[in-house]
């Protein structure tokens, strides 16, 4: 997942709002998200090459999201699958505190990754880029595959744009739909305002787009999280083939506990 806006404890309605894009390469094996056959408390697309997942809720309201981090150098020839710090999250009961110390201490078992981890406490962001490490104060954040709240183009315009949504107030089903057409922004930044990762222009380009399409990648899912200070669970996701073609529409409502 290369976006991840969160709206923490900023709102008098919504204790979370997250809209995030998970942007990969068609070929690798997706399941779009489902309560889990194995965990039925648990909400999460799937990746059905390693088992993991960039982005799910459980059934008690804790959440979690990763992102990669970009820098331009080969991974390591080892290293485990990010979407196994999200699944082991959510299928465990650690609190979010803890899960995020014992995985800043593993992390470098993992190829470069940003984590959101949160629950009724709090919630927690790690990098194993530079060893990064912290509770977040209620906010409204962006995350993509830089630093938290790196100032990217589609970062920032990202954080204006949820909120913007959230001033509208106007209930989850049309919240979750603003939020859903900004993610879906197709625009790229401009070329004196792009970031610099180590990758080509050419990709520095079509990377700053929050809606990526692009030869054989792109955004594979939309994915909307709400949850309001009673804990009703609001989860949207819209899943895309290759194109940025519409495939799936999901909806899902829940009560947290």
């Amino acid at each position: 997942m290369c976006l991840i806006l969160v709206a923490h404890r900023a709102h008098p309605r919504y204790r979370l709002v997250v809209a995030a894009n998970r942007d990969e390469f068609f070929a690798r094996p997706t399941a779009a998200s489902d309560y889990w056959r194995e965990a039925p408390g648990v909400l999460a697309g799937k990746d059905l090459e390693k088992g993991g997942t960039w982005m799910g809720v459980a059934g008690n309201g804790r959440w979690s999201a990763v992102t990669n981090f970009r820098d331009g150098k080969p991974p390591a020839s080892v290293g485990l699958s990010r979407g196994q710090l999200v699944a082991a999250y959510l299928l465990g009961d650690m609190p979010a505190g803890a899960y995020a110390a014992e995985a800043a201490h593993n992390g470098g078992c993992y190829h470069g990754f940003n984590l959101l981890v949160g629950d009724g406490a709090g919630l927690h962001y790690l990098s194993n880029h530079a060893s990064a490490r912290a509770m977040l104060a209620p906010g409204v954040y962006g995350l993509s595959n830089g630093d938290l709240d790196a100032p990217w183009p589609k970062v920032e315009a990202g954080k204006r744009g949820l909120r913007d949504a959230l001033a509208q107030d106007e209930g989850a089903d049309r919240l979750a739909e603003n939020l859903l057409a900004m993610l879906g922004d197709r625009r790229t930044a401009r070329e004196d305002v792009l970031p610099q990762t180590g990758i080509s222009r050419d990709w520095e380009k079509a990377l700053s787009a929050a809606f990526i399409v692009a030869p054989g990648y792109g955004t594979r899912a939309s994915t909307v999280l709400l949850e309001d200070h009673e804990g009703e669970v609001h989860w949207r996701e819209r899943s895309f083939g290759e194109g940025g073609v519409l495939l799936e529409d999901r909806r899902y409502r829940f009560a947290a506990g």
